[in-house]
């Protein structure tokens, strides 16, 4: 008879073998810190060397079903065969040159014709350059210098206007700092209040269409009306709905045409692509066709990488064709039909939930006193690690098929016995070593 333990993950040594040179050449370890190992328990692997849809090996050579999919970028799956063969096919052929190539005017007209309301686009190769240059943009266009941003979404760019205004500043200048502020999803009156507080001062607002927390009473189409009344402009950062909500990002959701918006995560099944879309008059300031003071807008030596283009078209094909984004929201809502059952089972709906819409699902945990819990959600990594599963979030890709789907939810279902009994006889008692930790901390 196999001992019950024997089934579960436990073997990292070439992890952690790797794990100490890593912090002894990178600071932190891991180049995106929401890879680092301060996210993730102890137990966890360090280091993936391969994945095939949604599975993933590390290099211990343990395999998971993984969700997140490269922090949401990776939609349709590992390895996809036709992407990764367009981008080798256009990879013979050259991937930078002198010159522009024909293969940038056609993406752009491909994704253009996506988004309603955008007349041009220009590409990068991440979401920080994109809206950093919508920011530029609108500073330029309206000749003001202040910026909104929504305090409820996490994460707008890696560059000073942003970063300035999370307690991780150290580096950035309290002048810089002093020039974003803060209002409140779905609060009018937040948004109003900022304009009246710095009269004349707005370049722009930016927020995201949406995240946990559905837009009520027609709040996008009154914060734009809001921001145009002032002289600023509406910017919608798209980098996570883009692709997911709809193909038309969910500016076509709600039906509102923003003045600029921003996508990336999903455009390239991984590979980076990003892109700043807007109205003409806006987006032409960054170009030699006006005789107004020239922008600096988006001038990369890799952002428009002949491969990246062709990988976005072949994603945008495939989800024109393959009905993605449907089939996103109908494994999102299997998932999450079979934890709840899971979580009412075991009475644990105070304690342990599921958020979001059905293509972009998190969870959320809670201790005894029903408060969110770092200690918690460590140990749930933890024990669905061990079975099998890397779920810092429970974001679907197109690859996570009905058996990936039950198996997660069986293994949830066991970890969710360990954090019952946690709950009972403290989470100490079951947690190996410290706990995870949030990105955004003044201190280690």
């Amino acid at each position: 008879m196999i001992n019950q333990k024997e089934k579960y993950i436990s073997n990292f040594s070439r992890s952690e073998e790797l794990k100490q040179k890593s912090h002894q050449l990178i600071p932190g370890g891991a180049h995106t810190y929401a890879k680092g190992d301060d996210q993730y328990p102890e137990l966890a692997p360090g280091f993936l060397v391969k994945g095939k849809g949604c599975h993933v090996w590390d290099v211990d050579d343990n395999e998971y079903i993984e969700y997140g999919m490269g922090l949401r970028a990776v939609t349709l799956g590992h390895g996809y065969e036709s992407v990764v063969k367009a981008a080798y096919r256009q990879m013979l052929l050259g991937i930078n040159f002198t010159r522009p190539a024909p293969i940038e005017i056609e993406c752009a007209e491909q994704f253009l014709s996506l988004i309603e309301g955008a007349e041009m686009v220009k590409f990068a190769k991440n979401g920080s350059d994109a809206t950093t240059a919508a920011i530029k943009l609108a500073r330029a266009y309206t000749g003001k210098d202040m910026v909104a941003v929504c305090a409820d979404h996490p994460f707008f760019s890696t560059d000073d206007w942003f970063i300035g205004s999370r307690d991780m500043n150290a580096g950035i200048p309290e002048a810089i700092q002093n020039l974003t502020v803060k209002f409140k999803y779905n609060d009018l009156e937040s948004i109003k209040a900022l304009f009246t507080k710095y009269p004349n001062r707005f370049a722009c607002l930016i927020m995201e269409a949406e995240t946990l927390i559905t837009p009520t009473h027609n709040f996008l189409h009154e914060a734009k009306r809001i921001c145009h009344e002032n002289g600023a402009l509406f910017i919608l950062d798209e980098i996570i709905t883009g692709f997911r909500w709809d193909l038309g990002g969910a500016q076509k959701v709600h039906q509102i045409v923003p003045d600029l918006s921003t996508f990336g995560k999903g455009m390239g099944n991984g590979f980076s692509i990003a892109a700043l879309a807007g109205k003409r008059e806006i987006m032409e300031l960054g170009g030699i066709q006006h005789d107004r003071e020239r922008v600096f807008l988006l001038s990369t030596t890799f952002g428009a990488e002949t491969h990246s283009l062709a990988a976005a078209m072949e994603v945008m094909r495939i989800y024109q064709e393959e009905n993605v984004v449907e089939y996103l929201d109908r494994q999102g809502k299997k998932l999450i039909e079979g934890i709840n059952q899971v979580i009412a089972t075991r009475q644990l709906e105070e304690y342990f939930s599921v958020a979001g819409k059905p293509c972009n699902l998190i969870y959320v945990t809670k201790d005894g006193d029903k408060e969110r819990s770092q200690a918690f959600r460590t140990l749930f990594l933890q024990e669905i690690i061990k079975r099998g599963i890397i779920a810092p979030s429970l974001v679907v890709s197109f690859s996570h098929r009905d058996e990936d789907i039950q198996r997660t939810i069986e293994a949830i279902a066991e970890a969710l016995d360990v954090y019952h009994q946690a709950l009972e006889e403290g989470v100490e008692k079951y947690l190996v070593g410290r706990t995870v930790q949030p990105v955004f901390r003044k201190f280690n």
